[in-house]
């Protein structure tokens, strides 16, 4: 369903779903849900304690790692699936990875136990969905699909 999208159009995606991400645990989490889902002081705890550093590996991950990985291991894998969806299946896969190894070793415990439990969990569910929602639609915009021509 359509050729591969670029890398530039896929960072663009990641940079713009890393953005929505952070406003959601920033300023959502903390005023509707009472959490604090301070993703750059944990990241940051992983090299010293630097909460910019954090950041940092933070907008890297979501704007260009993550986007690799879409755009030359990912899509192809998923052909026949509309570009949202593939973007929600890297999503899911990133919180999954996120919520069974990655917070439990910055203390946050499996399935965010430690942070907030079940409710911190569904919010970032919920903040990866929208990630991989952004960086599959504005990856494909702008890629033309192929066209069948019919006589």
């Amino acid at each position: 369903m359509g050729t591969r999208p670029t890398l530039a159009r896929a960072a663009l995606g990641g940079l713009v779903g890393t953005m929505a991400m952070s406003v959601m645990m920033y300023v959502v989490a903390p005023r509707m849900l009472g959490l604090n889902m301070d993703i750059a002081a944990m990241l940051g705890s992983l090299v010293g304690g630097s909460w910019a550093a954090g950041l940092m590996i933070h907008f890297v991950n979501g704007a260009v790692i993550f986007p690799a990985f879409y755009v030359f291991v990912l899509f192809a894998r998923l052909s026949g699936l509309p570009r949202p969806a593939r973007g929600v299946i890297l999503g899911v896969a990133l919180w999954l990875v996120a919520q069974t190894l990655v917070l439990p070793m910055m203390g946050a415990g499996l399935f965010s136990s430690n942070m907030g439990g079940m409710k911190a969990a569904m919010a970032s569910l919920m903040s990866h969905v929208i990630y991989g929602v952004l960086l599959g639609v504005i990856s494909g915009a702008g890629a033309p699909e192929p066209r069948v021509a019919h006589a």
